[in-house]
């Protein structure tokens, strides 16, 4: 296969030629090829058509549902939504039904990947049996089971006995595992429902604190230092947190963190001012959308790498359990479809982040967190073809009847964003192409 007129990370246009699923050549595109007539050695001409070309994507947190929530996604469905969002590998979340805290479950979630294989699957076990935060799963017989889990999680909850999180960040240093922890002390979220600030005053909603995050993160960087181990942060969204991270950081701990796209463009005033009304449970999610300030904070931290990766938290739910009335609405978006659309508009176009550095945090690093061989490795000769192109002149208004996701619960409906992905490959396999998955 040979995929013309690409600019890898946005630089000048090159053509790359794919054999057996690597990179066999990359030379200046030459404009007198330009067009889709291939030569005969070739069995796929791809015209890229000035596109840039980005190490295919790897997002380190996304919900796939199943076993057990078939009705709001699948493994097939999650791993096209990836495909068509430029996404070659993912991390399944535990929290299924049952979750995700043994061999076994782990391996089926594992296999259903490479059934389908739009994009590698690569599970990310449970802390704690049952999510329940009594006791810990098997991390040690995930870790050397067929998936080969790295990540280990309660995603969804919070792993607040401190020690329980000590024994945890131990036990996964024998196999260079991390433990992703979704920060949230839940004493101080009881009956949460947004961001507790002016606008979750005036709506009457009851506040979720910005310290209720905070106050996990503090005490796990210092769990993590004590015992030498890894630690990684989900979805952080507070300007405090960044803050907390920057200070744990500059002591040289093997921490890492992640944010999600949401929470680089929306705030909390969407609940109550927003084009779809106000108290519109499209915009309920964990931790919550919070404020302007918040939101700068984390886009600052993404770019001076103070926050490492951007992560989806790509969480679909059928529309009875969105269009509802607010309290009772399940929390989350879908994001595998839009992240790059969306880190585009709040990083590059701002000027805070150019192609490489998108490359970086939405590929190469989260596969670095993840310890996965052969995904987020830079494109040159020699390389898998993990090949995300993508078209950021592009402009699109957002369908969600068009997603390839079972679950349509995306806050961006009717917005135009920009940029879009042609096409993706996965060990030089097309997934996606012409924006329509193969």
């Amino acid at each position: 296969m040979i995929i013309r007129n690409v600019r890898i990370l946005g630089g000048e246009p090159v053509d790359i030629r794919v054999s057996h699923g690597v990179i066999a050549a990359i030379t200046p595109a030459d404009p007198q090829s330009a067009g889709s007539q291939a030569h005969p050695e070739d069995d796929l001409v791809v015209d890229g058509q000035g596109a840039i070309a980005l190490p295919g994507l790897v997002d380190l947190h996304t919900h796939l549902r199943e076993p057990g929530r078939e009705d709001a996604e699948t493994v097939q469905t999650g791993t096209q939504s990836a495909a068509r969002g430029g996404y070659t590998a993912v991390h399944a979340m535990a929290n299924t039904s049952p979750v995700a805290d043994t061999a076994g479950v782990v391996e089926q979630v594992w296999r259903l990947g490479r059934e389908f294989a739009h994009c590698d699957v690569h599970p990310v076990g449970a802390v704690t049996v049952g999510l329940e935060g009594r006791q810990l799963a098997e991390l040690g017989a995930m870790a050397d089971s067929a998936a080969r889990v790295r990540v280990f999680s309660d995603d969804g909850k919070c792993v607040d006995d401190a020690v329980l999180m000590r024994r945890a960040l131990e036990y996964v240093k024998a196999f260079d595992g991390v433990i992703a922890q979704h920060a949230q002390e839940p004493r101080l979220t009881g009956g949460a429902q947004m961001n507790e600030g002016v606008v979750s005053g005036r709506l009457g909603l009851t506040g979720w604190p910005a310290v209720a995050e905070e106050a996990i993160i503090a005490r796990d960087c210092l769990l993590a230092a004590h015992v030498g181990s890894r630690l990684h942060v989900c979805h952080v969204s507070t300007a405090g947190s960044v803050e907390i991270l920057r200070w744990a950081k500059s002591k040289g701990w093997n921490i890492t963190a992640e944010v999600t796209p949401h929470h680089l463009l929306l705030t909390d005033a969407l609940v109550e001012d927003s084009p779809v009304g106000a108290y519109n449970p499209i915009y309920k999610v964990n931790p919550p959308l919070r404020t302007e300030a918040d939101v700068q904070a984390l886009r600052t931290a993404l770019a001076d790498g103070t926050i490492d990766i951007v992560a989806t938290d790509h969480a679909p739910h059928p529309v009875e359990d969105k269009e509802t009335e607010w309290s009772a609405a399940a929390m989350g978006m879908v994001g595998l479809e839009t992240a790059l659309s969306v880190v585009q508009e709040a990083m590059v176009e701002t000027g805070l982040l150019d192609w490489a550095g998108v490359a970086q945090r939405m590929s190469v690093v989260p596969a670095r967190i993840g310890r996965l061989a052969g995904q987020g490795q830079p494109l040159e000769v020699g390389a898998p073809a993990n090949i995300t192109l993508y078209d950021p002149s592009a402009r699109t208004e957002v369908d969600p009847s068009a997603f390839a996701s079972k679950s349509r619960n995306t806050p961006y409906e009717g917005m135009t964003l920009p940029g879009r992905v042609m096409a993706t490959f996965l060990r030089g396999r097309p997934t996606v192409l012409e924006g329509k998955l193969v």
